[in-house]
């Protein structure tokens, strides 16, 4: 090899390091619960779904350096508060009042908060069909929040993760379970969701509890942080990055309007 080769793919070399040691170095909170399609644990603990390959394409596109760290749910805002994660990146809704406590990028999805009952029940999603019912919700989420505001004189039952709400729907425990449309969707196709349950449909919409979206959260005041994922969640959707991941999980608009 000619010295001048050399020199040049030493110098690349020195370059791409350089580049890589002066990345920002991120941790990104995700919830330790599996939410497919959305993030879902392996045996060995690692993740993977759309939500996670969204992230990491975004991470790229900003040239950030991340972290998944898994954070138990109910954790996950005052982790981010108290400085432990730098963003968090699950499913969380834009919401006037999360943005008192933390702030919010742009939205990076959008979906609707659905009901789901026993099959053949009549339920729907209105606070007279739900009155003296048992509907599940996951604690600490905008579900639970409606629920509580729009089915006040229905039993509320509370749980750590969705997929316990869904194991009492199918279980016949709870009479109705409301979350997010694409997660419930996600168990309504399995062989037991399939079998036991149904879609009730859509609630009304609430924009002050359901918010304007899912957009990544950060600590009060990282501006900068805030305007890099901004800028790399508008780029990876003109360049074809975004479409390209989320044809792999969804035959539909997940960005919504």
């Amino acid at each position: 090899m000619n010295i001048g080769k050399l020199i040049t793919i030493s110098a690349a070399v020195l370059s791409l390091t350089t580049a890589q040691a002066n990345a920002e170095s991120v941790k990104v909170g995700i919830g330790t619960e599996s939410y497919p399609p959305f993030a879902v644990p392996n045996a060995k603990g690692e993740y993977s779904g759309w939500e996670i390959d969204i992230t990491n394409a975004i991470c790229d596109q900003a040239k950030l350096d991340c972290e998944i760290v898994a954070t138990a749910w109910d954790g996950i805002i005052p982790s981010l508060v108290a400085g432990k994660i730098d963003v968090i990146a699950a499913s969380l809704s834009i919401t006037e009042e999360r943005a008192k406590v933390i702030d919010f990028s742009d939205k990076y999805y959008q979906s609707g908060a659905n009901l789901a009952v026993a099959t053949g029940s009549d339920i729907v999603p209105t606070a007279e069909s739900l009155s003296g019912k048992k509907i599940g919700v996951q604690s600490g989420s905008i579900h639970q929040s409606y629920a509580l505001k729009h089915f006040k004189t229905a039993q509320i039952k509370e749980y750590q993760t969705q997929d316990e709400a869904n194991q009492d729907l199918f279980s016949g425990r709870i009479d109705a379970t409301l979350a997010d449309a694409i997660v419930l969707d996600e168990f309504l196709q399995t062989p037991e969701g399939g079998v036991c349950c149904s879609s009730a449909g859509l609630v009304a919409s609430d924009e002050d509890i359901l918010g304007k979206g899912i957009g990544f959260a950060l600590r009060k005041g990282n501006d900068e942080l805030r305007g890099k994922l901004n800028v790399a969640i508008e780029e990876i959707r003109a360049n074809g990055t975004y479409d390209k991941i989320t044809q792999g999980y969804f035959n539909f608009n997940i960005y919504g309007e």
